[in-house]
């Protein structure tokens, strides 16, 4: 990992209006030392300073891993009895001058168990949310970034490839999802999936987040499969649909619609435009085709590190596209009680456009 990561952040701590900021295991974390820690009942932060040396309090047992931080940090052990825990915390924010100073903290992220341990040893300090400075240096991905995405979608396309032939009418989406899973681990992802794969058929495909239930595959369904890998940290986010047997003529026109909005999103996605532009890529078939009511989530949203990131890809959002944002495309028509169909790809701003990662045919495959 390089230490640039680290650099970047302080100088952005220096321009900004934040004394430090507080971490605890996550992306940033991971993003910053290429360490993993649990998130568990022991708390870990690392406190990073606008200027000087970060502090990192952890468990006694986790001090081998000080070694390896690609930056040096003071480390502040504690043991098993969580009496010594404030005391740790104490000693590290003294060392960093952080009590009545600006502590930024990432919202999504932060748990109240660490927060209340970092605020005991700085009562004075204030706890801004430091979420969009912390984001903007995950927002554009180096090529080891893309390299490492890259390999994630190859392994979901493959896992899915594989759980194909295991699908049949009368089977539940339960056990579809479970196939899905034991796939994805045997064609080489790591075992802490992106989210856990959403498979919906027939009246449950269109509800864009259910969860896998008990209900068997039945002809004339329309399957929605939404699965994700992780590779080296890095995740991959893909929704395919099929159809169980003959669907009827509807089924067949809504999958069309959606799949020319999807590459209609892949073609006008490039760097200089807003994402709301892209957004308004995906909706102008659709609603164009008399769907638009049936199309109620944004058109994507950022990958990398985490399922869910910046930049999100909707109608109201002026960000402007630059070489490197990675993020997903997955417009979609979902008939309440009826059917639904979603096609997502992931991609990665160019300099000239985009890249379209993922390559798994499109097209309406008939399963049964």
């Amino acid at each position: 990992m390089s230490p640039s990561r680290f650099e970047r952040l302080a100088a952005s701590l220096r321009s900004s209006d934040l004394s430090a900021v507080a971490l605890n295991p996550g992306p940033a974390l991971y993003h910053l030392s290429g360490l993993r820690f649990h998130l568990m009942e022991r708390p870990v932060v690392l406190l990073i300073p606008a200027h000087g040396e970060p502090a990192l309090v952890l468990p006694e047992f986790e001090m081998p891993k000080v070694d390896s931080f690609p930056f040096k940090v003071q480390a502040f052990p504690y043991g098993e009895d969580p009496s010594e825990w404030n005391g740790a915390f104490h000693r590290a924010v003294g060392s960093l001058g952080l009590d009545g100073q600006r502590i930024g903290v990432e919202s999504r992220q932060m748990r109240l168990l660490e927060f209340h341990y970092v605020k005991s040893g700085a009562p004075q300090a204030e706890f801004p949310d430091a979420s969009e400075t912390l984001a903007a240096l995950r927002l554009s991905k180096d090529e080891s970034e893309i390299s490492a995405m890259r390999r994630a979608v190859r392994i979901a396309e493959q896992a899915l490839t594989d759980t194909i032939p295991s699908i049949r009418i009368g089977m539940t989406e339960r056990e579809l999802a479970s196939e899905l899973s034991m796939q994805l681990l045997k064609n080489g992802s790591e075992p802490d999936l992106p989210f856990a794969p959403i498979v919906a058929a027939g009246p449950n495909s269109a509800n864009p987040h259910t969860s896998p239930s008990e209900r068997k595959l039945q002809a004339g369904d329309l399957l929605v499969v939404d699965w994700g890998a992780t590779h080296d940290g890095y995740i991959s986010d893909l929704t395919r649909t099929f159809a169980i047997g003959n669907v009827d003529e509807e089924c067949r026109k809504i999958h069309r619609i959606v799949q020319e909005a999807n590459a209609a999103v892949c073609a006008a996605a490039k760097p200089g435009l807003p994402a709301a532009h892209v957004d308004r890529a995906a909706r102008e078939g659709i609603e164009r085709s008399g769907y638009g009511e049936f199309f109620n989530h944004r058109t994507g949203h950022g990958i990398g590190m985490e399922a869910h990131e910046e930049p999100y890809i909707r109608g109201d959002n002026p960000q402007i596209l630059e070489a490197g944002m990675a993020f997903t495309v997955e417009p979609g028509i979902y008939l309440p009680r009826r059917n639904g169909v979603r096609i997502e790809d992931n991609v990665v701003i160019t300099e000239n456009g985009a890249e379209i990662l993922s390559s798994m045919s499109r097209e309406l495959q008939v399963i049964g």
